[in-house]
């Protein structure tokens, strides 16, 4: 199939991979061309100057970019990818986003005969690299069908959970689960350092039992060793966490932890933390006085 991909940052790049490496057709945009060049070089494709290029003769364009305005920035207007489709084509949007944006560019699209899914995923960066992200899916179920296949080259779940902006909820909701896990593992891990416990010791027999997470298993011993360097960013959990609690404002629901966690990441970020992994809350927990 011809595909395009927009966006080749630290998760577009593995997914563009994927994409080529199953035997699709791909050209890619990216911001920063040299980053595009050298990915050309590495699966080859096609590197486009634009957006709109990048689209053109592509039956799904996907796009991994920042935020809200970065998504409408690559679709809209004359070098946006929208206007390089052609009518049947689908767009993929795997940015975490707002599921505002999801609804306008879905309703922008319509009448263009264009078809969009708000299409984020979890799995980080090493999930990208090893192609077994989890895809939640907002749009119409028929574009779904047709893009699911084309997902599942870098997706071991991907699922439709509803119509425009549904991806994007489903990903807020996911976000909120993280935070508040992350914040729990952090207070449990110094809880054992304070009490004389072996830390690792702890999360290898806790993980055998009812706390068991994949946060746990997976930055549970990193963060007893104090390594932060594994991927997604506080800097991004913030913008992810901004969104939901601006939609938990909009939908009325009440979210006292994510909105605490949200304050210690902003603490992390005050102290130079932006760029290291959300694990990283534990250092906070560390670094506090001990409790009278």
């Amino acid at each position: 199939m011809k595909v395009a991909f927009i966006g080749l940052g630290v998760m577009g790049y593995p997914m563009a991979g994927h994409l080529a490496r199953k035997g699709h057709e791909v050209a890619v945009y990216n911001r920063t061309a040299a980053k595009a060049e050298r990915w050309v070089q590495e699966f080859g494709g096609r590197q486009a100057a634009t957006p709109r290029r990048a689209a053109q003769g592509a039956e799904v364009v996907f796009s991994c970019v920042g935020n809200d305005d970065d998504v409408r920035a690559v679709t809209l207007g004359d070098a946006g990818a929208f206007t390089g489709m052609a009518k049947g084509a689908i767009f993929v949007d795997h940015t975490t986003a707002s599921a505002t944006v999801a609804r306008e560019l879905a309703a922008h699209a319509r009448p263009m005969g264009i078809a969009f899914l708000d299409a984020p995923v979890s799995g980080g960066q090493s999930g990208a690299e090893k192609g077994i992200l989890t895809v939640m899916a907002g749009g119409d179920a028929a574009a779904f069908e047709r893009a699911r296949p084309v997902m599942e080259c870098y997706g071991r779940a991907v699922t439709r959970m509803g119509d425009s902006g549904a991806g994007q909820l489903t990903k807020m909701c996911n976000q909120i689960f993280i935070c508040g896990l992350i914040q729990s593992l952090g207070e449990g891990l110094v809880f054992a350092e304070r009490a004389g416990l072996d830390a690792k010791q702890v999360v290898d027999v806790c993980s055998k039992g009812a706390a068991q997470s994949w946060q746990m298993e997976n930055r549970g011993h990193t963060m007893a060793e104090d390594r932060f360097d594994f991927g997604f960013a506080v800097d991004l959990m913030r913008k992810d966490l901004r969104i939901a609690l601006e939609e938990a404002r909009a939908n009325g629901a009440r979210l006292p932890v994510a909105a605490l966690v949200d304050q210690f990441y902003s603490a992390l970020q005050s102290r130079g933390g932006g760029r290291l992994d959300t694990s990283s809350l534990i250092r906070l927990l560390r670094d506090a006085p001990a409790a009278k």
